[in-house]
Order: structure tokens, then sequence, then C-alpha cells
């Protein structure tokens, strides 16, 4: 049986676009910053926990989907893991945080390349616990349900009444 373009192409697109997503979600918490190794940073430049990132997001996508009573179950367990991973994220990122405070952790060129792939790896990781959840949901979702998830995904927003909103 032979497949349409389409129906290859849409579902390879929707899982890189949606591995960016969940991946820029986490490396946006990740403090990865090279100039500020050894150094303390201001509390003004502090970025917000991954955990409340992840409320955040939670709380935007429950705003723009009408969950079913037969999707609650599969929204909380893809809640769960979300929260989970966000956990899991803050954790590493505290770890990293106690040992430049500390002044224990003063890193090469190499332990950077380390550290990147920690970070990386919890992140993979994570990805791999988040996509079956996020699949199950998504399978459940109705036609506007899945459109509305798409444009979340892609533009990062989504408006009043079904529309984009606009910058």
């Amino acid at each position: 049986m032979k497949r349409k373009a389409y129906q290859v192409v849409f579902p390879a697109v929707f899982v890189v676009a949606l591995v960016a997503f969940l991946a820029a979600i986490f490396f946006i918490n990740a403090d990865l910053s090279f100039a500020a190794a050894g150094k303390k940073k201001s509390s003004a430049f502090d970025r917000p926990s991954a955990v409340a990132h992840t409320e955040a997001q939670i709380k935007q996508l429950q705003g723009a989907l009408t969950i079913t009573e037969e999707q609650k179950e599969l929204w909380d367990n893809l809640t769960r893991v979300m929260r989970e991973n966000a956990k899991d994220m803050d954790a590493l990122r505290d770890a990293r945080a106690k040992e430049r405070a500390e002044g224990t952790q003063t890193l090469n060129a190499v332990e950077h390349m380390k550290l990147h792939r920690e970070i990386t790896k919890a992140q993979f990781d994570q990805m791999e616990k988040l996509i079956p959840p996020f699949e199950a949901f998504y399978s459940s979702m109705s036609d506007q349900q899945k459109n509305i998830t798409d444009m979340v995904f892609r533009t990062g927003k989504y408006g009043k009444h079904g529309k984009q909103k606009r910058k």
C-alpha cells in the first residue's frame, strides 16, 4: 500500500517540532553560561525554575484546550511526567549552582563540554519519558484540539477566539 507524502511528512515534522519545543523548555532553564563560571550572578538575572516554567506551559495548554472527561486521565499522566521532568531539571541546575557557589567547581573547556553532555543527556531522557504520554493524549484529541495544540507548539501562543496572538 502506497502512502502519500503528507501522511509521512506531517507526523515527522510534528515529532521534530515537539522535540524542539520541549527541549527548548528545558534548555532555557539550564545554566550554560561559560562567562559566568565561578562568578555569582545577580539575583536580578535569576531564571525562573523549570517547575514554574512548566506550570505556565501546562496552564497555557489547559486554557487553550477543552479537555474532556475521557481525556482527563491521559492529560493527568502527561502533566505528571512534565512536572517530574521539571523537578529533575531544577535538581540538576541547583546541584551545579551549589558547586559553583562553594567554589569547588572551576571548569576547563573539557569539563564544560562534559557538563553540556550531562544536561543534553538529561533533556534527551526527559523527552524519551514525555513522548509516549504526549502521543497518547494527542491521539485522543479532536481535530480542533489538535489544531490548537499544533498552533501552540508552532508559535508558543494561542490567543482569544482561536486566533494566533501577534506581536
